[in-house]
């Protein structure tokens, strides 16, 4: 008779150990602090869910996540489509292929702090050459004043520093096409879009799946490229669901109010996720079948 050996367990334990005190142990900490109210000195009294119906009757709350949502679908509009471009026009083999990944690359490595930092002095009238070529031009660029400037600036940071991920997956996507599949098209003269409609996209569509998810969830949460570059305004122009929290949180010292935002941040996260995932994955069994 065998038996099952459980030992393997013992493998796994320590990232069990290792999630439960990064994710697990926070997460009922944040659930503990939504449920109560504390006016310091650790004392705390029980308020049930009225944290939750509180914020979900703050005008506040919802006007971040209506800028958040409107940054996520801006930024994805413009990455997916312009990496698939990239991808699309990157060598496939050689020295001008590697060369093209490396410098893909850097801006992925960059940490979100310098990314801010860095777009802050571009963004300069004074001394950073974008805000100094605009004002050259006569257009009038200030994002720490005007809403559409702070808007296009968030934007154009979060684009120059994350298309290159969607980028390198689409391209990882192209470079599992056999050269058959090419040749094939190229016999039957097949037009450039016929290539890609047919030929490119579903094989990229797996990777784009993921892509979007990943890009999605990023800039859902983003928070420190815009806070280190405007603070979240001018006034609360930029200042997206994360922001609003850290300022509710550390700003205010609300912590009940901000343990069921937090937490209704983080479900809102998850169903959209879901809802892509489930879409997507059915369009490319839609694709699949066909």
């Amino acid at each position: 008779m065998k038996t099952d050996n459980q030992k393997a367990w013992f493998l796994v334990l320590p990232v069990l150990i290792l999630v439960a005190f990064s994710a697990v142990i926070p997460l009922m900490t944040v659930v503990n602090y939504s449920v109560q109210d504390t006016f310091g000195n650790n004392q705390f009294f029980w308020a049930g869910l009225a944290w939750f119906e509180d914020m979900l009757q703050s005008e506040r709350m919802w006007n971040a996540l209506g800028r958040q949502i409107v940054f996520s679908g801006i930024i994805l509009a413009i990455e997916v489509p312009l990496g698939i471009f990239v991808a699309l026009n990157m060598p496939k083999k050689g020295f001008w292929a590697s060369f093209c990944l490396v410098l893909i690359s850097l801006p992925l490595l960059i940490p979100w702090n310098v990314v801010g930092t860095i777009w802050q002095i571009f963004g300069r009238v004074d001394i950073g050459l974008l805000g100094y070529t605009l004002d050259a031009l006569g257009i009038d660029y200030n994002y720490t004043q005007g809403f559409y400037a702070a808007w296009a600036t968030v934007i154009a940071m979060d684009v120059w520093h994350w298309t290159s991920l969607v980028a390198l997956l689409a391209y990882a996507g192209l470079q599992s096409i056999p050269d058959a599949y090419y040749q094939a098209a190229k016999i039957d003269q097949a037009s450039r879009w016929a290539v890609f409609r047919y030929i490119e996209l579903p094989k990229m569509r797996g990777v784009l799946t993921i892509a979007i998810l990943l890009r999605f969830m990023d800039s859902f949460k983003i928070y420190t490229e815009p806070f280190v570059l405007t603070g979240g305004g001018p006034g609360n122009a930029t200042t997206f669901l994360s922001i609003d929290l850290v300022k509710m949180a550390l700003g205010q010292f609300d912590l009940g109010p901000a343990a069921a935002f937090s937490l209704m941040y983080f479900l809102v996260i998850m169903v959209i996720s879901y809802v892509f995932y489930i879409v997507m994955t059915n369009l490319d069994k839609e694709e699949g079948g066909k």
